[in-house]
């Protein structure tokens, strides 16, 4: 395989649950080594789910399984100044650390920017939070359900109504984009480095990441517009542009552009007279009718299982099925885009980084360690002797 963006690249996860290490696993794809710092005993409490499986499921969290895979675990106690003196003895040979511990908890660690800056002067330090770095809110800890969705307008203006309840997010939901936000902040930092010798400090938060996500209607907002939750399905403003059910009770998304051209091809596909209606013959009497097509279209959907129209609506128009995740395994198109792949043992398949370099092959996602695998390897290869980490290891600074 040819040489990997990040190979020899040293990056160390001392961050818990997903947006800091999930920016490590994505420079991990690419080559980089990546060790995880955790608690020794039960290790990073994202390795346990905060909910239990619908029915059978593994038995560790499979977000985990996404987050952990590639790296080398060292069970480490920070509590222990002896476990501060080993980060800082891998921290001096790093070339970049990752953490998402609030600004009090680095501080009793002894890992915050000041303390670890003049151990390494090429170390890149990506400083993940909650709510950011300065302000009344800067130490408050966050998930990206608080945070991102709930703080950034999403779950305010992503449900059907003002009426209706705000929406729930899903776990890890905006934690992965705003991964790849700190990833950005890393590269940008590396090429940087390249540029000047010296590392520096970079930064991104849920908070930012949301609004940043939800940047249309927060600038919207920003200019002076009344910004309000979309209306029901039934009430929408564009016929062509909500979802429909099928026969076979499987949906399917309309994203059709208000070109006439696209309604006449619309009108062609679906085969309805009904449609040559006088209150739909331009876009402006499709808008102020939008109700009454969307009903006919109701019906129109519901004489045909979703394959069926998958097909027929492949004739040039703009449209989504609604997946089922039971069908995220054998989707021929994800496949073969490698958005998903293999572990390189074949014991299941894993969600691929969202990026991809001409001439690079990623590295073969490795399944995620247990609590502690790698320790004596990773003291090992900072300097350490053997008695030296027995020694460690009786004392309970590693495990």
């Amino acid at each position: 395989m040819a040489e990997g963006v990040f190979d020899g690249l040293k990056v160390i996860d001392c961050a818990s649950f997903i947006a800091g290490p999930a920016a490590a696993t994505v420079m991990s794809d690419f080559g980089a080594e990546v060790i995880k710092i955790e608690p020794p005993g039960t290790g990073d409490p994202y390795r346990r789910r905060a909910t239990p499986p619908v029915g059978p499921g593994l038995a560790s969290n499979p977000g985990f399984v996404l987050d952990g895979r590639n790296k080398k675990s060292l069970a480490l106690d920070l509590r222990a100044p002896k476990g501060q003196a080993v980060l800082h003895r891998l921290v001096a040979d790093a070339d970049v650390f990752i953490t998402n511990y609030p600004p009090p908890v680095r501080r009793r660690l002894a890992i915050t920017w000041e303390d670890l800056a003049p151990l390494n002067g090429r170390l890149v330090y990506a400083s993940f939070s909650g709510y950011g770095e300065v302000g009344p809110e800067a130490d408050k800890p966050g998930f990206d359900a608080t945070a991102w969705w709930a703080r950034s307008g999403l779950m305010h203006l992503v449900r059907a109504g003002e009426e209706t309840a705000p929406a729930r997010s899903l776990p890890g939901m905006g934690d992965h984009p705003s991964a790849m936000a700190t990833y950005g902040a890393i590269v940008t930092a590396l090429y940087q480095r390249e540029r000047t010798g010296k590392g520096g400090c970079v930064g991104s938060s849920l908070l930012a990441n949301g609004l940043w996500a939800n940047g249309c209607a927060v600038q919207a907002a920003l200019c002076g517009e009344k910004v309000v939750p979309q209306p029901p399905r039934e009430r929408g403003l564009n016929a062509l542009r909500v979802h429909y059910r099928c026969h076979d009770g499987r949906w399917l998304l309309l994203s059709i552009a208000a070109d006439e051209w696209r309604w006449e091809k619309l009108k062609e596909c679906l085969g309805a007279k009904v449609l040559d209606d006088p209150r739909f013959a331009t876009i402006a009497a499709r808008e102020l009718h939008a109700r009454e097509l969307i009903r006919i279209l109701d019906g129109v959907f519901a004489t045909k299982d979703q394959a069926e129209w998958r097909a027929i609506l492949a004739a040039g128009l703009i449209f989504g099925i609604v997946a089922d995740m039971d069908e995220i395994a054998e989707d021929a198109q994800i496949l073969a885009s490698e958005a998903v792949v293999p572990f390189v043992d074949g014991s299941s398949l894993t969600v691929n980084s969202p990026i991809w370099v001409r001439g690079q092959q990623k590295r073969k996602p490795r399944p995620a360690p247990g609590v502690g695998e790698h320790s004596d390897e990773v003291l090992r290869d900072a300097g350490y002797s053997d008695p030296e980490i027995s020694a460690l290891r009786a004392e309970r600074v590693i495990a």
